[in-house]
């Protein structure tokens, strides 16, 4: 059970903070600041860093988010791509904190991000999403696509579906049902025409995007390099095979067909150096190029998962992946994509690794 933190875990000035943010809203007084080009640091270019799965309900990734430093990154964006926090006040206080220091944010949510378990509020997973997405424009986060020196970032709203998983299933080994690994299918709330066990929220989340259509065509005409950004994963090859994982049905929760669908078409078939997507969700360390488009993941993940550097620890976070006009290097410990980079994906192959053989007492 995840770590919640209480408004006692927060500090004086951070209760005052948040306090003073709930009245302000009640009383339409916060503005939306309006996001425009010139971010600039000391006279060098454009930084655009980004991060994924923060889960700060746990405290110690509350106070790596605490930790970040309040000048380094004040001409920044940051793209946060989803799994914020599960409670709400958590939520508020992470980006509240984000936002304080890098100039610019960006944010898509992620399922644990509405998760509706412990709200004090009842709504169900929708009218928590909207919550979220309205403290956003009060705070000043960006939702929606956007120019920043010339750089187009857009956000893309995602669901995953169990279709999206085409590669053969591991047999003879008794795996826990969707329904018994999984907390979306309990914690999540939906209305009664959505539903886990379907593409109904792939689609839904998906058909988000449109109402930015005009946006993104303007986009795609005036800027040469675009960067995209999820949480669920576009490709499965964008996730180890199943033998390689402790929970060979993963892939039947992490990503959408559709999603992408809606990359390639803002990117394009072919594409190029200057496109990048960036996800989350399955705390992978993630970066390489597949079919022309670049592919990155920078998890924070959780605590037991830094310790055991499951993540490649917490120092390289969060990760430069545009700097002054060109993609950043690739310097992430990315221990799976650089296993691939070497190694064939074979799919067909469904002995398990040993690694996780001995974990289901095969060996």
């Amino acid at each position: 059970m995840i770590s919640c933190l209480s408004l006692s875990s927060y500090s004086f000035c951070e209760k005052i903070a948040l306090k003073k943010y709930r009245r302000c809203v009640k009383r339409g007084c916060i503005k939306r600041p309006q996001v425009v080009s010139g971010a600039k640091k000391d006279g060098f270019g454009l930084r655009v860093f980004v991060l994924s799965d923060l889960h700060t309900d746990y405290p110690e990734n509350m106070a790596w988010v605490r930790s970040l430093s309040t000048k380094r990154h004040e001409k920044d964006v940051l793209l946060v791509a989803g799994d914020v926090a599960e409670m709400y006040d958590n939520f508020i206080l992470t980006m509240s904190l984000l936002k304080e220091r890098f100039e610019y944010v960006f944010f898509v949510p992620g399922n644990h991000d509405l998760w509706c378990r412990w709200e004090t509020e009842d709504f169900d997973s929708l009218e928590k999403l909207n919550k979220l997405l309205d403290a956003c424009k009060q705070l000043g986060v960006e939702t929606n696509p956007a120019v920043i020196d010339g750089l187009g970032i857009i956000p893309l709203f995602s669901w995953y579906h169990e279709s999206f998983d085409r590669e053969d299933d591991i047999v003879g080994v008794r795996i826990p049902s969707l329904d018994m690994a999984c907390k979306d299918f309990h914690a999540c709330k939906w209305p009664g025409n959505l539903s886990n066990r379907d593409t109904s929220l792939a689609l839904y989340f998906d058909l988000m995007n449109e109402k930015n259509q005009n946006t993104v065509k303007q986009i795609q005409s005036t800027c040469s390099q675009i960067i995209t950004f999820s949480h669920f994963v576009p490709r499965q090859e964008l996730c180890p095979e199943k033998r390689m994982l402790f929970y060979p049905k993963l892939p039947k929760i992490i990503g959408s067909d559709w999603l992408e669908d809606r990359i390639r078409s803002i990117h394009g078939v072919e594409s190029s150096s200057f496109a990048c997507h960036v996800f989350g969700h399955t705390h992978f360390c993630w970066d390489a190029v597949v079919d022309g488009i670049r592919y990155v993941q920078a998890p924070l993940a959780y605590p037991r998962e830094r310790k055991r550097r499951m993540n490649g620890g917490e120092t390289w976070l969060p990760f430069c992946i545009y700097l002054d006009g060109e993609f950043g290097a690739k310097v992430m410990p990315c221990y799976w994509s650089d296993y691939y980079a070497i190694n064939p994906r074979t799919p067909s192959n469904t002995e398990l690794a040993p690694w996780v053989a001995r974990f289901y007492n095969l060996i």
